[in-house]
């Protein structure tokens, strides 16, 4: 991938953060959950199900984790 020398480092740090993903599958009860925008890292969400909240991790290979609150 080729590096763009005029990004700034905010912008990529901003890259690393953002999920391409729009929806979840809940750890509690598996279903699954459309979001309207991409999840960002450290968002907090819940399901629309079981209502369970959980905290959005991901890591800088763009993985998605969700950490129950």
């Amino acid at each position: 991938m080729p590096v763009d020398k005029n990004a700034d480092e905010e912008d990529l740090k901003e890259d690393v953060a953002r999920s391409r993903a729009t929806d979840f599958d809940c750890p509690s009860c598996s279903a699954n959950n459309p979001v309207e925008s991409a999840l960002r890292d450290r968002d907090e969400i819940s399901c629309h199900y079981c209502g369970a909240g959980y905290q959005v991790r991901i890591n800088p290979e763009g993985r998605m984790k969700l950490k129950e609150l």
